[in-house]
């Protein structure tokens, strides 16, 4: 059996997959994710989570590599993990970040104007604010303030019909929005997504290998995570107890879970490994 190297990246979406659609909890991937590190497979949390967020998160898994926020909305690369700096990018305390949205001030405008078009159809994260936030989520007070501590993206809760909500959805696209839905809420950002972050971000670790070619997964439950799921070597596609599978494109290199959440997080990861060759 060979030996995991560098080339192998592992980009995983949060909410539903790595950790429990209703508890948040990583517990039963664990396992999984301490054998990813003994192998030397980064391990790339890819989220609409914010930047405080994915720290939080990072800290608990004990992660140090790069990381991807808001929906592919920016990549943070630590500055500690490689000897070059990558291009397009800014410092940011540790951090190099390559960022591909306008700000969040430019969705907080576009919502204001089309809340008088629908109005009491939608709430979104700045409207809401922590106690809002706290509400629709169930985090706590210090949580949802990480939460709404967002840079270029705003995620929203749809109230009305699904018929208005694919007009607010175009409405939004028509002044230059992007749109996607997650488990929970809508996430209106820049032309950017997951798998535009996984492209530039695998193309940076290619560059670290002289140009070898990566063997890469993505791993999503949610329409959110399409793109990355299409864009990367093989996607593995988490059961949800809320929503079907996702719809992919692609027929080759995919893997479905068939438990949920983090259970089947591992149970994919492990199959993906296996079929490469490499003992977990």
């Amino acid at each position: 059996m060979m030996q995991a190297e560098s080339a192998a990246i592992v980009f995983t979406d949060l909410d539903g997959s790595l950790l429990d659609h209703y508890s948040y909890s990583f517990a039963d991937a664990l396992p999984m994710i301490e054998a990813l590190e003994r192998l030397h497979i980064p391990l790339i949390l890819v989220s609409s989570k914010t930047r405080a967020e994915m720290l939080e998160l990072r800290a608990a898994l004990g992660n140090t590599h790069p990381f991807i926020v808001e929906n592919g909305a920016a990549v943070y690369v630590p500055r500690a993990s490689f000897p070059t700096q990558p291009p397009d990018t800014v410092i940011q305390d540790d951090c190099w970040v390559h960022a591909m949205a306008p700000p969040r001030s430019r969705w907080i405008a576009l919502l204001a104007k089309l809340a008088n078009e629908f109005p009491g159809e939608f709430v979104s994260f700045h409207s809401a604010g922590a106690t809002g936030i706290s509400e629709m989520t169930g985090l706590s007070a210090t949580a949802a303030e990480a939460a709404n501590a967002r840079c270029y993206s705003e995620p929203v809760k749809w109230l009305g019909s699904a018929r208005r909500e694919a007009q607010f959805t175009q409405c939004l696209r028509d002044a230059g929005a992007s749109v996607f839905r997650g488990g929970r809420f809508l996430s209106v950002s820049g032309n950017c997504d997951k798998g535009t972050a996984l492209r530039w971000l695998r193309a940076f670790y290619q560059k670290q290998s002289a140009g070898e070619e990566m063997d890469d997964i993505a791993i999503g439950d949610s329409e959110n995570d399409r793109p990355m799921l299409e864009a990367a070597g093989t996607a593995l596609v988490i059961r949800s107890p809320v929503h079907e599978y996702p719809q992919l494109t692609r027929s080759g290199s995919v893997i479905h879970s068939q438990s949920y959440g983090p259970a089947g997080w591992a149970e994919g990861v492990s199959q993906w490994l296996h079929e490469k060759g490499i003992t977990p």
